[in-house]
C-alpha cells in the first residue's frame, strides 16, 4: 500500500519516517479493548439507545438500569481455533471486556424497559418514570 507523506524540514526527528518505514514489517500494533459506541435520543415519554457492540453474543451483554443511570457491559470472547496447518498473518478482531455508563435526566421505568439485539446493534427503549407529584401536608 502506498502512503502519501509530506516532507517537513523542521521536524524534530528528521529520520523518524525513514526508520519507521524500515521497521514496518516488524512493527507491533497495540490492541485496544473493545468499545461500545452509542446513539442516544429522547422522545416525550422515553429514551432510545442504539449501542454498537459487534462480534458479541447476546448472552454476553449485560444491561443494568438503576434509577436514571444505565450501564451496558459486554464481553467479546476469543473463539477457540484448531489449526491444522498455516499461520496467522494478522489478527485484528478484538477480545476483552467493555463497559459504558451514562446518566439520563429522568429516572427510567425499569418494568417497561425493552432491549433488542440484532446484527451487532443493541436497541434499548427506556420509558421515563412518571413524575411523582408532591403532596402538601396540612399542619395541625
Amino acid at each position: 500500500m502506498n502512503e502519501l507523506r509530506t516532507f517537513d524540514p523542521f521536524t524534530l526527528e528528521p529520520f523518524e519516517d525513514t526508520f519507521r518505514s524500515m521497521m514496518r514489517p516488524w512493527r507491533m500494533e497495540a490492541m485496544e479493548a473493545p468499545r461500545i459506541k452509542l446513539d442516544l435520543s429522547e422522545l416525550d415519554s422515553s429514551y432510545l439507545v442504539k449501542a454498537e457492540i459487534p462480534g458479541v453474543r447476546k448472552e454476553d451483554i449485560d444491561v443494568r438500569v438503576d434509577g436514571s443511570t444505565v450501564t451496558i457491559s459486554a464481553e467479546a470472547k476469543k473463539e477457540k481455533e484448531e489449526k491444522k496447518e498455516g499461520r496467522v498473518l494478522r489478527r485484528e478482531r478484538q477480545e476483552g471486556y467493555a463497559s459504558r455508563s451514562f446518566t439520563l435526566a429522568c429516572p427510567v421505568d425499569e418494568g417497561r424497559a425493552e432491549a433488542l439485539y440484532m446484527n451487532g446493534v443493541l436497541e434499548l427503549k427506556l420509558p421515563k418514570k412518571a413524575p411523582t407529584s408532591t403532596k402538601r401536608l396540612a399542619i395541625s
